[in-house]
């Protein structure tokens, strides 16, 4: 594999390599040990509708077997070395990853190189593992502070990609053939769709090395691009015998490149960010309404999600709305500079602190490259921060706020107003 691009910044050097795949490492000096992972551009919303849950399936079924390299094998050999190994499924991205001592490196890479390039989905295995995803779908349906979000989401982006559930329905998983998981995995498991991250105390070239000898068999096939995720919004409601109610507003949010990404990461930091955040001081500390009660982000590559949960009990929900809209209307015009030197203060130190993780850098790392196409220096990121103004979030606010809402609630809810009320809340 010889070099198309490359580029050196210091500890963090990049290659785009012929066939397609993009090769990032930092290299940390007193470090001990390294995180080595691919990431690829393949979630739930690159999922047909007969596919839903198919992306973690395939998650799950990486460990299952490869064709040197029983189930077994793979776990006892990185724990043999007291190395950790892991994967996550989300919407846009499945990562498979390690981190181990500097020294086993190239077992790290040899592995993930293996799963993700000689799975032999045993039918054997499928049938387990399509048990386990099962349990694991009922785990969330029996748990309300989780399967909210799923009806959420769906709320929000009905009958599409993006509002489907990441784990998929027991219909799909039980439907889901190994010839269908096979398939998928030729389709989006590409070259040109990863990004192989490593960082630690470890050398560029000798990554160069080990992918070219460990990812060779991977496919070179143009990866089908993913459907728009268009939000729309709407109401869902589920009556059930629980002690709290369980609520999630949102309102649709801005995608990782537009202008107000940061402004909007303040908004929700000094909103419900933290125990210094309005809705913690004003719905927890002062009127004891919830035990429970945040905000957050979530940005995609073309749009995003901003959301407030909070969980509640069936005589407080009545009156935890109103006064959570209030806060929503007030932060749209009344922004204080100390609350905003504690939002930007926050986000500033969590993203410094990231940076102490192997693991952490690497995801990063393999996120800008595929969201932006190039490595977005730490400094860039802060100063972007530190350039918000109040007005920045004044403005975002209004901007999201006054969008149409989506309203998700579990639980005793009669309480809760519908989304029609809040609407008209949100625009008195």
């Amino acid at each position: 594999m010889n070099d198309i691009t490359a580029v050196d910044e210091g500890a963090i050097r990049l290659t785009r390599l012929p066939c397609g795949l993009t090769v990032v490492t930092e290299r940390m000096d007193r470090v001990e040990t390294i995180s080595f992972g691919a990431y690829v551009a393949a979630g739930t919303r690159h999922e047909l509708a007969e596919e839903n849950g198919i992306s973690h399936f395939l998650e799950h079924m990486a460990f299952k077997g490869t064709e040197r390299r029983s189930a077994t094998d793979i776990a006892e050999e990185i724990e043999a070395v007291g190395g950790h190994m892991n994967a996550y499924t989300a919407r846009e991205q499945t990562a498979f990853y390690v981190k181990a001592l500097k020294e086993d490196l190239g077992l790290a890479a040899d592995i993930i190189g293996d799963i993700l390039s000689h799975s032999t989905f045993e039918p054997v295995e499928v049938e387990r593992e399509r048990g386990v995803i099962l349990q694991e779908i009922g785990q969330a349906n029996d748990t309300p502070d989780d399967i909210i979000f799923d009806h959420f989401q769906e709320a929000a982006y009905p009958q599409q990609p993006m509002g489907r559930p990441v784990l998929g329905t027991e219909e799909r998983i039980r439907a889901t053939q190994r010839e269908t998981l096979m398939d998928y995995m030729r389709r989006h498991y590409t070259m040109s769709n990863t990004v192989v991250a490593a960082v630690g105390n470890l050398q560029h070239d000798a990554v160069l090395e080990l992918v070219d000898r460990h990812f060779s068999d991977f496919s070179r096939t143009a990866a089908p691009v993913a459907p728009p995720g268009l939000y729309h919004g709407g109401e869902f409601r589920e009556a059930r015998d629980l002690d709290q109610v369980h609520i999630v507003l949102g309102f649709p949010s801005v995608a990782y490149a537009d202008p107000d990404f940061y402004p909007v990461m303040l908004l929700s930091t000094l909103l419900g960010g933290g125990m210094s955040s309005r809705l913690f001081q004003e719905v927890r500390e002062k009127r004891g309404l919830v035990y429970s009660i945040y905000s957050f982000t979530a940005p995609y590559a073309d749009s995003g999600l901003f959301a407030i949960y909070a969980g509640t009990g069936e005589a407080e929900a009545a009156e935890l709305m109103p006064v959570t809209l209030g806060e929503l209307q007030k932060v749209q015009v009344a922004v204080g500079e100390a609350e905003v030197a504690r939002a930007r203060a926050q986000v500033k130190a969590g993203l410094l602190m990231s940076l102490e993780s192997t693991g952490s850098r690497c995801e990063q790392l393999a996120r800008q490259l595929q969201v932006f196409d190039r490595i977005i220096p730490t400094a860039e990121t802060v100063a972007h921060i530190d350039a918000v103004t109040i007005a920045d979030i004044e403005r975002a606010a209004a901007r999201l706020f006054r969008a149409p809402p989506t309203l998700a609630a579990l639980g005793q809810a009669e309480r809760v107003p519908t989304l029609s009320a809040i609407t008209g809340l949100l625009a008195g």
